[in-house]
């Protein structure tokens, strides 16, 4: 299996192309938890968290996370489930960087009391 938690994300810039659906697939086998989204271009993962201020604690670890790689997810919260959406905007799809980026959020989780969400995508409200 990848270590992708040892890498560091790195600049993507426009005119990279995304990576190719086999390669998104093969990247993804290391964070099975990650769902891809409907198109293909991002991967989604939601966390169940005991109240509110425990899903914000964790949303303040990945913030900080985010900030340090230079890469940032899309976030939604609703009370105690948190999820995220990692795909690559510069580009329109993915990059090994969000693969890294949902690696090391999920050793963030593996360090707090998240559990796995029943779903990975959320219901809407």
């Amino acid at each position: 299996m990848m270590d992708l938690v040892s890498r560091r994300c790195v600049p993507c810039e426009g005119g990279t192309p995304p990576l190719p659906r086999e390669e998104a697939e093969r990247l993804q086998t290391a964070v099975p938890r990650w769902d891809f989204d409907e198109t293909g271009k991002a991967i989604r993962r939601a966390f169940k968290f005991k109240d509110f201020r425990e899903a914000m604690a964790f949303v303040n670890a990945v913030a900080d996370l985010a900030e340090a790689e230079g890469h940032h997810p899309d976030i939604a919260i609703r009370y105690q489930r948190v999820t995220f959406t990692l795909t690559t905007h510069a580009i329109g799809g993915l990059s090994e960087n969000d693969f890294i980026l949902a690696a090391k959020i999920d050793r963030i989780s593996s360090q707090t009391r998240s559990t796995p969400a029943a779903s990975q995508t959320p219901s809407p409200r």
